[in-house]
């Protein structure tokens, strides 16, 4: 009787699985297809630009930037004297850009590269936004789970995937820097909450790779700067800190090591 009860219990944890997974998958898909307007209707185009080069330089910058990358090697890159951003002055590309948006394109596109598949760089610039969407739905769950339950997970996912704000900044063409950084930044919470439950060194540096990820794909890093602090001292002043928060901080201020940008 009670390994018929261990039987139904494991079968029941299965079924819920299998059907968390695809529902997962199916608000991924919801997530990248609801951004693939411009493409279907019009083309493949990269139709979103460095706001801060709007009126300075109609060029696609970070598409620019992220081409000059995959040709010329990320050292060059780093060492660009772009003359035709900022003008007439040009622009240090090295020490004014977040690199983490061309990083992640330039790796997707040399990891297809390796593998036979040979795309175009525009191709994966037009695409990144939407599919990092569909990874956002998915750290938002991941997060929601860790702090409420699987339902409320899958909730928050659905409703993040279909956000009209979020949409609004990560449309096909759409090539910015809030396309990856919001991933980084739900996956650096998502870390930040495990490794104070766990106290686990191995979540804790999780959670300064995401991290040290989100400061070099986007400016908005302040807010993880700013909120994470902030709850370590909620905890002290309700007297609950303890060695697993000590841990899961301890390994965050590496990342002030990196270069950041001036912009």
């Amino acid at each position: 009787m009670e390994y018929q009860r261990r039987e139904n219990s494991a079968t029941s944890a299965g079924w819920k699985h299998l059907v968390t997974v695809t529902v997962l998958i199916l608000i991924w898909l919801v997530g990248f297809s609801s951004r693939l307007f411009s493409v279907i209707r019009f083309e493949s185009i990269i139709h979103e630009f460095d706001p801060c080069l709007r009126e300075l330089c109609p060029l696609r910058f970070n598409y620019r930037a992220t081409r000059y990358m995959v040709e010329n090697g990320f050292y060059k890159f780093l060492n660009w004297f772009d003359e035709r951003a900022w003008y007439p002055l040009g622009r240090i590309v090295g020490g004014t850009v977040y690199p983490g948006l061309m990083l992640t394109s330039g790796l997707i596109h040399h990891l297809l590269h390796k593998f036979n598949i040979p795309i175009h760089i525009r191709e994966i610039c037009v695409f990144l936004a939407p599919f990092f969407s569909g990874l956002t739905a998915i750290a938002t769950f991941l997060l929601t789970q860790e702090l409420w339950s699987q339902g409320a997970g899958l909730f928050a996912a659905a409703f993040i995937a279909i956000a009209p704000g979020y949409i609004s900044r990560s449309v096909a063409g759409s090539y910015d820097n809030e396309g990856v950084a919001i991933f980084a930044l739900q996956m650096t919470y998502f870390l930040w909450i495990r490794s104070v439950k766990t106290g686990s060194i191995f979540w804790a540096m999780l959670t300064a790779l995401f991290y040290a990820y989100m400061v070099s794909a986007w400016g908005g890093y302040v807010f993880i700067i700013n909120l994470i602090p902030l709850h370590v001292l909620v905890l002290l002043m309700m007297k609950r800190f303890n060695w697993r928060i000590y841990i899961g901080k301890v390994f965050l201020p590496a990342e002030k090591a990196l270069p950041q940008s001036s912009v």
